[in-house]
């Protein structure tokens, strides 16, 4: 009984903070074009409809960045099936691999891609990415360099060199940021993106 009513709290718990952050979004028409699912539980926790083709999937760093440098130009490309054996299907678009983790099918990613594709806000848009999936130094510093006001990069390490660095506590001893999507081990429901301030980051 006694571990159903704490079970019970946290998610109430939870909720709630959910629903403090986002009546202080001030524009909810964001679109957050993100590396990995990052920028899809923002969407997700706060209940708002997905603005951006970057859902449910992975793009290995560098080639993030290289799509964030002429991201215009690469939403205006279609799909390539790639036929290999691996654990998600995936396409190139123009030159940029994608891998549609959370799909059962490559028709499906593609078809939710081209949807979202047209919900992008370029008005109120943001750039997400990770320190993982191929990132280097050398990443980090072209994706602090990309010409975006709004953009921020999770790293696992502090980066102070770096303005749009943003350092995720727990994953120190590591060589790459763990998931941020996941929940950390503590009484009240919080994942590790929580510690970043994106409701700040949101409103600009």
């Amino acid at each position: 009984m006694m571990k159903d009513a704490i079970e019970k709290f946290r998610n109430w718990e939870w909720e709630t903070y959910k629903k403090r952050k986002l009546a202080k979004i001030k524009k909810k028409d964001f679109t957050i074009i993100a590396s990995n699912c990052g920028g899809t539980f923002i969407y997700y926790d706060m209940g708002l409809t997905y603005l951006t083709p970057t859902v449910n999937l992975s793009i290995e760093m560098n080639d993030f960045v290289k799509m964030a440098e002429n991201l215009k130009w690469y939403m205006e490309q279609d799909f390539t099936r790639i036929c290999e054996e691996g654990k998600y299907p995936a396409g190139m678009l123009g030159d940029i691999r994608v891998d549609f983790v959370h799909y059962d099918t490559f028709e499906e990613g593609v078809r939710k891609w081209e949807e979202r594709k047209k919900r992008i806000n370029w008005d109120n848009l943001f750039i997400m990415g990770t320190d993982k999936d191929g990132c280097t130094y050398e990443t980090i510093q072209r994706f602090d360099r990309l010409p975006y006001k709004n953009k921020v990069i999770f790293t696992h390490v502090k980066y102070p060199e770096f303005s749009s660095a943003h350092y995720i506590k727990g994953f120190e001893d590591r060589n790459e940021l763990g998931v941020v999507t996941f929940f950390k081990k503590q009484f009240l429901k919080r994942r590790y993106l929580d510690d970043f301030d994106y409701v700040k980051f949101l409103n600009g």
